[in-house]
């Protein structure tokens, strides 16, 4: 059976798994090709004429091409019309996107050099000083998250389910399953067990992958 919606990059990838998620929440049905690190490059020309900065995933659907993890997920909540995943109210849309860009512009940048040394152990990413830092500063986000749920007392943009907490909540299983110290964050690891319940989070974010 061929799926209106085609989607490039490996399982395995955080990016790609947001996608998939999102997927799952909305019941669309795709078909999935390994591109990425150990399967099919993403420098080839087939590939780079797809996405010029040669990163997964890609989507491939009845409109054309799209890359950008969350400009993905975005798209397909208003494509399928699914406004508890990203509200049409312009305020209330706009905290749910607040925190997706939160996650792709300060978040991420945070785990870069930790994340590579301790988990993919990566042998240009093992300066004991820079780890240290890296552990600090993702720590130190993680601490705005953890005020945030404890305001919220339920999920990222505030008392309902969105795409914020597909992005965010993926985010939140890489920071615990890290081998690093951590901080006591109660209300993240609540939120954690909520997110448990779901059963796109447990196929796609709390399934033994970082």
């Amino acid at each position: 059976m061929t799926h209106a919606l085609k989607i490039l990059g490996k399982a395995s990838s955080i990016n790609v798994r947001k996608v998939l998620w999102t997927c799952e929440e909305l019941d669309v049905p795709y078909e999935r090709e390994d591109w990425g690190s150990g399967y099919a490059s993403t420098h080839t020309p087939e590939f780079l004429r797809l996405n010029p900065n040669a990163q997964v995933p890609v989507i491939i659907d009845d409109a054309g091409v799209l890359w950008e993890s969350n400009t993905i997920c975005r798209y397909l909540a208003g494509k399928h019309q699914n406004t508890e995943l990203l509200p049409h109210e312009p305020v209330a849309r706009a905290r749910v996107e607040q925190w997706m860009d939160w996650q792709a512009t300060e978040l991420n940048p945070s785990w870069s050099y930790a994340f590579t040394a301790l988990v993919r152990k990566d042998p240009e990413f093992q300066d004991e000083h820079r780890i240290a830092v890296g552990i600090r500063g993702w720590n130190q986000k993680m601490a705005i998250l953890e005020h945030q749920l404890a305001t919220t007392k339920a999920y990222v943009a505030g008392a309902h389910f969105t795409l914020a907490d597909i992005v965010v909540g993926l985010s939140v299983n890489r920071w615990l399953m890290t081998p690093m110290e951590r901080p006591d964050f109660p209300a993240i690891d609540e939120y954690f067990q909520r997110l448990a319940q779901r059963p796109g989070f447990l196929k796609h974010g709390c399934n033994g992958l970082a």
